[in-house]
C-alpha cells in the first residue's frame, strides 16, 4: 500500500504590528489621554507649589520641587516653560521683597536662608543658559525674557554698595556669552539688540563691556566669537542724547556712567579698536568696511583713529581698496580729516584691469561721488578724465559706455577741462601727417603733474571709429554740444557683453540686410553652367 503523500502546508502572513508600541488603536487612544491628563496635572501642580511658596517660607523647600520639573521636561517646551515662567515668579517676589539680599545686621538664620535661596536661583539659571543654547528657537526666546527678567528685578533689589555694578556685569557676560556662541542664533541676538539693547541705555553699556570682556579670551571659538559680535554690533544704532535718562533705564540705579552717551562711544570705541588690531581675515574686513560709515564711525569721539586701519585696508588691494577710500571719504566730508594722499590713492587704482573687473559698477558710482565737487584742481580732474580715455582703447564695449558718459558730466562741471576737446597745435597739417608727441604722462603717479591739462582727448574721437555700433554713437557725444546737463550714469553701469548681445538681437529689423544678391548653386565645386563663373573658392582652391 502506497505511504499517504504529505501536501506543503500553504505559509500563512503575520500581521505587520503598529510602528509605535504595536498598541490596537483603542489602547494607543487611552495612553494618548492619559498623558494630556498627567500633563495637565503637572501644569496644576506647578501653579500649587508656586502659590504655596508665595504664601509661606516654610514652603521654600517646594522651590527644589519647581526646579526639577524644570529640568526633567526640558524636552517638553510646554512644561518646561510653564515650570520656569513660575519659577520667574517666584525669585522675582523673592528679589523685590528682599529676602535674598538681608541686611548686614540680618540674623544668622536669615543669612542662611538668603544663601540657600542664591544657590537655588543661580541653579535656576543654569538651566535657562542650557535651554537659550538649545535649538528651539521658541524656547530660546523665552529663556532669554526669563533671564533679562530675572536680572532686572534682582540686580533692581540691590543697593549700590552690595556691588551691584560688579553683579550685573558677571550676569550680563554670562546671557551675551551664550547668545554669541550659538551657531544659528541670529533671531536671537536681533531679538536681544532690538528688545533690550537699543532702548535701554545701561543695557546697551554692560552688553558694550561684556563684549569688550569676551573678545579679550583667545581660545578656538575665537574667530567664530568675532563674527558674532561684529554680527550684533552691525545691528546696534549709536548711542544718541536725550532729555530725560529714566526713561532708558532697564533697571533702577543711581550710577550715572549707565546712561551717559559719551562714556557709552568711549567703551564702544574701545570695543572697535580691539576688533581692528586683531589679525582680521579678508572676509572679516571686508564686512568692517562695509560698516565703517554707518555703524562705526558714530561710536568715534577721535575718527582720526580708524585712519591706520582704512590705509592698511586700502593696501590690500582690489574692492577692498575702493572700501576704504569710500571710508577716508567719508571722515574728510563728515569729519573733517585731513587726508592729502586721498586723490594720489584714487588715482593708483585706474589700471587696465578697472575697466574689466566685476566691480566696475561700484567703483564708477564712488568715482562720481569723490569727484563731484566743483571745488577740486582742472590739472587733478584733467588726469582723471585722460587717463580712463586712455584706458578705454583696450577696454570691453561695457566699459566704454560707461566712460564716454562719465567723461560728459566732468566736463560739464568742470569747464575749465573742455580745452581738452578743442584744442589743436598749430601747425595742424604738419601733425596730422607726420603726428606729434602727447604731453600727458602716463606713468606718473600723481595727478597734479601728469600734463594731462595740456593734452586732448584724441582717444574719445579714435572710439568714434569703433566695431561696435553703440560704442561708435555713444562717443559722438563729445563731439556734439553740450546741450544735456548730465547723464544718469546708472543707466550705463549695468552693461555686460551679454546685456549688448541681447539687445541687438532684440531688435526688430524692418529691412533685412543683403548677404548675397545671388545664390551660389555650387560652392565647393565647378559651376555646370557654362554662362556663369566659378566660386571664388574654387579658383583659389583645388578639391578635386
Amino acid at each position: 500500500m502506497p505511504a499517504a503523500i504529505e501536501l506543503p502546508v500553504k505559509p500563512t502572513k503575520r500581521k505587520r504590528q503598529d510602528a509605535g508600541s504595536g498598541l490596537d488603536p483603542k489602547t494607543k487612544s487611552r495612553r494618548i489621554e492619559k498623558e494630556v491628563s498627567q500633563r495637565a496635572n503637572v501644569e496644576e501642580d506647578i501653579l500649587l507649589l508656586e502659590g504655596e511658596i508665595t504664601q509661606s517660607r516654610k514652603n521654600y523647600n517646594k522651590i527644589a520641587i519647581l526646579l526639577n520639573y524644570c529640568k526633567q521636561h526640558r524636552n517638553q517646551s510646554k512644561l518646561s516653560i510653564a515650570a520656569g515662567v513660575a519659577l520667574c515668579r517666584v525669585f522675582c517676589r523673592l528679589a523685590a521683597n528682599g529676602s535674598m539680599s538681608p541686611p548686614r545686621d540680618a540674623p544668622e538664620n536669615e543669612n542662611i536662608i538668603a544663601r540657600w535661596l542664591r544657590i537655588q536661583c543661580d541653579s535656576y539659571r543654569d538651566t535657562l543658559q542650557t535651554i537659550l543654547q538649545g535649538s528651539n528657537p521658541g524656547m530660546q526666546s523665552t529663556a532669554l525674557t526669563l533671564l533679562m527678567r530675572l536680572l532686572k528685578e534682582e540686580c533692581s533689589g540691590l543697593e549700590e554698595s552690595q556691588n551691584k555694578h560688579g553683579r550685573n556685569r558677571v550676569e550680563y557676560r554670562r546671557i551675551i556669552a551664550s547668545i554669541i556662541s550659538l551657531n544659528k542664533g541670529e533671531s536671537v541676538r536681533e531679538e536681544f539688540v532690538t528688545k533690550y539693547v537699543q532702548p535701554f541705555d545701561d543695557v546697551r553699556y554692560y552688553t558694550l563691556l561684556c563684549l569688550n570682556d569676551l573678545l579679550k579670551d583667545k581660545d578656538e571659538g575665537y574667530l567664530d566669537r568675532l563674527d558674532m559680535i561684529v554680527s550684533m554690533l552691525a545691528l546696534l544704532e549709536s548711542a544718541t542724547a536725550g532729555e530725560d535718562h529714566t526713561d532708558r533705564l532697564y533697571q533702577r540705579t543711581t550710577d550715572q556712567k549707565t546712561n551717559n552717551v559719551t562714556v557709552q562711544k568711549k567703551v564702544a570705541q574701545e570695543l572697535w579698536l580691539n576688533i581692528l588690531r586683531r589679525s582680521l581675515t579678508k572676509a572679516q574686513r571686508k564686512t568692517i568696511l562695509g560698516l565703517v560709515t554707518t555703524h562705526v564711525v558714530p561710536w568715534f569721539t577721535q575718527p582720526e583713529l580708524l585712519m591706520d586701519f582704512l590705509t592698511d585696508s586700502f593696501n590690500v588691494g582690489g574692492s577692498m581698496s575702493l572700501a576704504a577710500l569710500s571710508g577716508l571719504f567719508h571722515l574728510m566730508q563728515e569729519k573733517n580729516l585731513d587726508y592729502p594722499q586721498f586723490y594720489t590713492k584714487l588715482y593708483s587704482l585706474l589700471t587696465s584691469d578697472i575697466l574689466h573687473s566685476k566691480h566696475r559698477s561700484r567703483f564708477f558710482r564712488l568715482l562720481d561721488t569723490f569727484l563731484s565737487s566743483t571745488h577740486l584742481p582742472a590739472a587733478l580732474v584733467a588726469s582723471f578724465i585722460k587717463r580712463l580715455a586712455r584706458l578705454s582703447l583696450s577696454a570691453p564695449p561695457s566699459g566704454i559706455v560707461v566712460v564716454v558718459p562719465w567723461i560728459y558730466n566732468l566736463l560739464k562741471n568742470h569747464p575749465a577741462c573742455t580745452f581738452m576737446i578743442h584744442r589743436r597745435p598749430e601747425y595742424s597739417d604738419f601733425f596730422e601727417g607726420e603726428g606729434m608727441d602727447d604731453p600727458f604722462d602716463m606713468a606718473e603717479s600723481d595727478p597734479m603733474e601728469t600734463g594731462a591739462i595740456d593734452s586732448s582727448l584724441w582717444e574719445i574721437h579714435t572710439l568714434q571709429s569703433h566695431y561696435h555700433p553703440n560704442v561708435a554713437t555713444i562717443a559722438k557725444i563729445i563731439s556734439e554740444q553740450f546741450t544735456k546737463q548730465a547723464y544718469n550714469l546708472e543707466d550705463f553701469l549695468d552693461h555686460s557683453y551679454s546685456s549688448m548681445l541681447t539687445a541687438e538681437l532684440s531688435k526688430e529689423i524692418k529691412k533685412p540686410p543683403i548677404v548675397e544678391y545671388e545664390i551660389p548653386k555650387k560652392i565647393f565645386f565647378r559651376n555646370p553652367d557654362p554662362g556663369k563663373s566659378d566660386s571664388l573658392l574654387v579658383q583659389l582652391w583645388d578639391f578635386s
